[in-house]
């Protein structure tokens, strides 16, 4: 057998998520009901009567036309949609980089890129974001790891797990950093949408320059990660390459998967979804705020920007890994550690929750630091 280097953050989750009492790892907003979405997006006969075929293999018309509203110049060739983002990157990375290739990482990152990095035989750089400097890139440290080799930068922006926005002149520098060496800048915009202190959306590296490919799903702006559709906006001809791929991997989204996500978009659902999903973030951050204020010194955390998740470094003498194995096991409560991010002595959390689901899950961390402290 290959060597193989696991998800480990999603290997957690799968096995835990659905199991323990109160799932606080997830990265998005509390999921809406179907019955919240359809109830003034689509006509409840139209979808009885959708016959459960194939879709359009790389999106509905209506659909890629609604994802290519959200980018100026965009057209509907310009879109590819996917089983979710982690299709789109998955794919995206087999089409453009050949084993020995070198990339450029962003990190903390969704360590997604960077496991299928090392599976394919990538040669990895990274960039990191500095949590002293409140999660503000490392602009130095970017020009060091962009060589004259790297043949693509991955980022993600608003930042998964930091809930950092990249202001304007640091996307300017990483736009900068791609174009000196003629790389691929892949930007994972989940969280676009996601804001917690603006109602001005967080803007794409789409149309910045000429070799950027925009990574976007429902799942976590729009609280719909049951769809499990997700994009890539990208260069028409590069984007029907990587089409060609995702016909040996999904070959499609589903059917309904592609007419709920244009019911999804559709301008006056979208603006609703996304005030829901702020709304959520918004109310619950000062449950969490007020929570990890409660227990002294024990956490120290840089307030998102964005997201639904917060990063939390904490104060005790037990590895990241260790403390979420016991919360998972004495307490039924999931958090990702951040051993999954490569910085022990964090954790990530969600707090886009409804506030009676929220605050017990959090009582139950508490009884387990309280055990530990004393």
């Amino acid at each position: 057998m290959t060597t193989f280097q696991p998800f480990e953050m999603e290997r957690l989750m799968s096995k835990w998520e659905n199991l323990v009492d109160y799932n606080l790892s997830e990265s998005g907003v509390h999921p809406i009901t179907l019955r919240e979405l359809v109830e003034d997006a689509i006509r409840l006969d139209d979808l009885l009567d959708t016959e459960l075929n194939y879709p359009q293999a790389n999106g509905l018309v209506e659909l890629r036309e609604r994802i290519a509203a959200l980018y100026p110049g965009a057209t509907a060739d310009n879109v590819l949609v996917t089983v979710g983002c982690a299709e789109a990157n998955y794919i995206t990375l087999q089409t453009l980089l050949a084993p020995g290739d070198e990339m450029a990482v962003m990190l903390p990152n969704y360590m997604q890129i960077w496991g299928v990095g090392h599976n394919y035989g990538f040669r990895l750089s990274a960039f990191h974001l500095k949590e002293e400097n409140g999660w503000a890139p490392d602009l130095n440290e970017l020009d060091e790891a962009v060589s004259q080799d790297t043949r693509l930068i991955a980022v993600c922006n608003p930042n998964n797990p930091t809930g950092y926005i990249l202001t304007a002149p640091e996307m300017d520098a990483i736009v900068a950093a791609a174009e000196r060496v003629g790389a691929w800048l892949l930007a994972d915009e989940v969280y676009s949408g996601a804001e917690r202190l603006t109602d001005l959306q967080t803007p794409s590296f789409w149309g910045r320059y000429d070799k950027v490919l925009a990574m976007n799903s429902l799942s976590k702006a729009y609280g719909l990660p049951g769809l499990r559709v997700g994009w890539v906006v990208g260069p028409a001809d590069t984007v029907d390459e990587i089409w060609a791929r995702h016909e040996y991997t999904t070959i499609s989204a589903t059917m309904l998967g592609n007419k709920l996500a244009a019911a999804a978009l559709f301008p006056p659902v979208r603006a609703r979804l996304i005030r829901r999903a702020r709304d959520y973030i918004r109310r619950g951050f000062p449950i969490l705020q007020e929570w990890l204020e409660s227990h002294g010194r024990t956490f120290t955390l840089v307030p998102p920007q964005a997201a639904a998740i917060a990063f939390v470094r904490y104060g005790l003498d037990i590895s990241s890994t260790e403390l979420v194995e016991r919360l998972i096991r004495e307490k039924s409560v999931l958090v990702v550690p951040g051993d999954h991010f490569g910085l022990d002595h964090h954790f990530r959390i969600s707090y886009g929750l409804p506030a009676d689901y929220l605050r017990p899950g959090l009582e139950r961390i508490h009884e387990l630091i309280e055990e530990l402290q004393g």
